[in-house]
C-alpha cells in the first residue's frame, strides 16, 4: 500500500498535466502514452494489442479520472514489483507536467534541482488531492536545507510567513514550494551552488534512502591493498564505487541484525580504522579523520540497529511521528472544537433557563397586578349589582308580559294553519283522483292499441302466406298457366283488400297512438298538479304525508311504435304470432 500511494502522487501530476479537450476529457491517445511509459519504467510486462483493445474506439475506455483509475490499478499499479528506477519514473512524470505548471518568472534553482523539490513535496505531501503540503511540513523541509547549507535557522521570518500562509490556505501546492524556495526567501546569502547541493543532500537522504555518503579507503579481500572508494550507506546495505558520479559500482555491502561495527586501533601505517564484520566475511576501512570515522560508525551502527529493532529508516520514522502528531492535534483541535460547542451549548441553554425564568417572574408580577385590579374592580361591580337589582326585576316582569302576549299571537297563527292545511289535503285528494283516473285512461289506450297490433299481425301473417302461395304458383307448368293466372288475379285482388285493410289499420294505429300521446300529457299535467301540491305541503311544516302510486313496470317499444306492454304480455303475444305463423309456413 505504501508503495502504492508512492508511486499515485506523481502520476497524479503526470495525469493532472495532460491536455483536456472539448468534452473535457483527456484524450484516449494521451492516456495509451501515459500507459505505455509507465510500464516501460515500472518494469511492468505489457501487451500493445491489449493496450489496443483496451483503448479502442468501440470500447467506453478510460476517459476520465475515474474511468482511468480501475485501469490502472489493475494493469499497472496491482504488478508493480520493487527494483525499479524511482529517480526515472519521477523524472518521466515531471517531465510531463513540468512544462505546463513551473512558474515563467526566473528562478535561483536549476531545472533539476525544481525536479528534486518536486520528487520531495511528493514525499512529504499529505495523501490528499489535491495535493498539498502543510505548514508543519514546510518548516521541516526548509530546516533541513537550511542545516544542509550550513546557515543558521531563522524560526522568526518562518512564523510570519506562516501566519500569512495561514490565512489563505492550509498549504502549499508543489509549484508554489518550487516558487518559495526558488525565490530564495530563506536562503539569503547563499550561492546557488550551495542552494543545489543542500536540495541534492535532501534527496538524497528522503528519496534515496542514502543515510551517508562520501570518500573512504577500503582495504581489498585477496591484495590487501588500500583503495579509495565512494561509500553510499542506505538502510540495507553499503555500496562503494570508483568515483561520486556512481557509475563504476564495485562492491555492496550487505547489512542485517547480524552484522556489528567496530574501532580498530591504527596499524600499517593507517589511522581512523574501523571494521564492518557480516557472517560471510568482514570489511576494513579508513576514515580521512576521527570525526568522519566517527560519523561512519554511529551510522552503519544505526542501519543495523534498525534491522535488530526493525524500525524504517530515522526521516520515514520523523515523517510518521510528524503525521502521528498532526492526527493527534487534529483529534484534540476537534474534541476541543466538541466541547467548546458543548459548553456553548450548554451556555446557551442556561441562557435560555434564566430568560424563561424572567419571563415567568415578570408574568407573575403582572398577573398579581391582574388579579388587584380584578379584585377592585369586582367590588364595584357588586356595588352596581345591588343598585341594578331592582331595576332587572321589574325588566323581567314586563319582559315576561311581551312573552304571554306574544305566545297568544302564535296561538291564534296556528290555528289558522292547521285550517289552511285541512284545505290544502281535500285539494290534494282531487288532484290524486284526477291522477288516478288519467291512469285509468292511459291503460285503456294501451288496450286497444295491444288490439289494433295483434290485427295487424294476423293480416301480416296473412300477407305473407299469399305471397308464398304465389310465389309457388308461378313455378307451375305452362299448362296451367292460364288457370294460375286466373287464381292470380283473383289473389291479387285479395291481396289489394287486404292492403287497403292493412292501411285503414295503420290509420287506426296511428290515430290510437295520438290518444294516447294526449292521455300521456292529461298524466303529465295530472303528475305536476300533484308535485305542486307536494311542494306546498313541504313548505308548510310536513304535516302530511303524500299518497303516491306504486311503481309502474317499465314500457317496451316493438317494431309497430310504442306501447306500454309489460314483459309477460310481450312473451305471451309473440308466442300466440308464432303459433299463429306456423300452419300457414307448413
Amino acid at each position: 500500500m505504501a508503495l502504492r500511494e508512492e508511486l499515485l502522487k506523481p502520476i497524479w501530476h503526470a495525469f493532472s498535466a495532460l491536455e483536456v479537450g472539448t468534452t473535457e476529457c483527456v484524450s484516449k491517445s494521451q492516456l495509451k502514452v501515459l500507459s505505455h511509459n509507465l510500464c516501460t519504467l515500472l518494469n511492468v510486462p505489457h501487451d500493445p494489442v491489449a493496450l489496443e483493445e483496451h483503448f479502442g474506439d468501440n470500447d467506453l475506455g478510460p476517459v476520465s479520472n475515474q474511468g482511468y483509475m480501475p485501469y490502472l490499478n489493475k494493469f499497472i499499479l496491482d504488478k508493480v514489483q520493487e527494483g525499479f528506477n524511482k529517480v526515472e519514473f519521477n523524472r518521466m512524470c515531471w517531465t510531463l507536467c513540468a512544462r505546463k505548471h513551473l512558474p515563467n518568472s526566473p528562478l535561483c534553482i536549476s531545472d533539476d534541482s525544481a525536479f528534486k523539490v518536486w520528487t520531495i513535496f511528493n514525499y512529504l505531501s499529505e495523501e490528499k488531492y489535491p495535493l498539498v503540503i502543510v505548514p508543519e511540513e514546510i518548516e521541516y523541509l526548509l530546516k533541513k536545507l537550511t542545516e544542509a547549507m550550513g546557515g543558521g535557522w531563522q524560526q522568526a521570518l518562518f512564523e510570519d510567513y506562516k501566519v500569512a500562509l495561514d490565512k489563505k490556505q492550509n498549504g502549499l501546492s508543489v509549484w508554489e514550494l518550487i516558487e518559495l524556495i526558488g525565490r530564495g526567501q530563506f536562503s539569503k546569502g547563499m550561492d546557488h551552488a550551495t542552494v543545489s547541493m543542500a536540495i541534492n543532500e535532501v534527496f538524497n537522504e528522503l528519496i534515496l534512502d542514502i543515510l551517508k555518503q562520501g570518500y573512504l579507503l577500503k582495504k581489498g579481500h585477496k591484495r590487501k591493498n588500500w583503495n579509495e572508494r565512494w561509500f553510499v550507506l542506505k538502510p540495507n546495505i553499503v555500496t562503494y564505487y570508483c568515483s561520486e558520479d556512481l557509475k563504476d559500482k564495485k562492491g555492496e555491502i550487505i547489512l542485517d541484525q547480524n552484522c556489528c561495527v567496530e574501532s580498530l586501533p591504527d596499524k600499517d601505517g593507517r589511522k581512523c580504522l574501523f571494521v564492518v564484520k557480516c557472517l560471510e566475511r568482514s570489511y576494513e576501512i579508513s576514515a580521512s579523520d576521527k570525526k568522519k570515522k566517527q560519523e561512519w560508525i554511529q551510522a552503519i551502527q544505526t542501519v543495523v540497529n534498525l534491522h535488530k529493532f526493525q524500525l524504517p529508516p530515522p526521516h520515514k520514522e520523523a515523517r510518521q511521528k510528524r503525521r502521528a502528531l498532526r492526527k493527534k492535534l487534529l483529534a484534540e483541535q476537534e474534541e476541543m472544537e466538541k466541547k467548546m460547542k458543548e459548553l456553548q451549548l450548554a451556555n446557551e441553554t442556561k441562557q435560555q433557563e434564566l430568560e424563561v425564568m424572567r419571563k415567568e417572574l415578570r408574568e407573575a408580577a403582572a398577573q398579581a397586578m391582574e388579579e388587584e385590579r380584578k379584585r377592585q374592580e369586582t367590588q364595584v361591580q357588586l356595588q352596581d349589582r345591588f343598585q341594578t337589582e331592582m331595576e332587572r326585576e321589574l325588566l323581567i316582569r314586563r319582559q315576561m308580559e311581551a312573552q304571554v302576549a306574544q305566545k297568544s299571537n302564535e296561538l291564534q297563527q296556528n290555528l289558522i294553519r292547521v285550517r289552511e292545511l285541512e284545505e290544502m289535503y281535500q285539494k290534494l285528494q282531487e288532484a290524486l283522483d284526477d291522477e288516478k283516473q288519467a291512469r285509468q285512461e292511459e291503460e285503456n289506450a294501451r288496450l286497444h292499441q295491444a288490439q289494433l297490433l295483434e290485427e295487424e299481425a294476423a293480416k301480416r301473417a296473412v300477407l305473407e302466406k299469399l305471397h308464398k302461395e304465389q310465389e309457388v304458383a308461378i313455378k307451375m307448368t305452362e299448362a296451367e298457366k292460364k288457370e294460375l293466372e286466373q287464381i292470380h288475379e283473383v289473389k291479387e285482388k285479395a291481396l289489394q283488400e287486404a292492403m287497403q285493410q292493412l292501411e285503414q289499420l295503420e290509420k287506426e294505429r296511428i290515430l290510437a297512438l295520438e290518444q294516447y300521446q294526449q292521455v300521456s300529457k292529461n298524466l303529465e299535467e295530472a303528475a305536476c298538479k300533484t308535485r305542486s301540491w307536494k311542494d306546498k305541503v313541504l313548505q308548510h311544516e310536513g304535516l302530511m304525508r303524500l299518497i303516491q302510486p306504486g311503481s309502474k313496470n317499465p314500457g317496451h317499444v316493438t317494431n309497430w311504435g310504442p306501447a306500454s306492454f309489460t314483459q309477460g304480455e310481450l312473451q305471451q303475444r309473440e308466442k300466440s304470432w308464432q303459433e299463429k305463423r306456423s300452419p300457414s309456413t307448413d
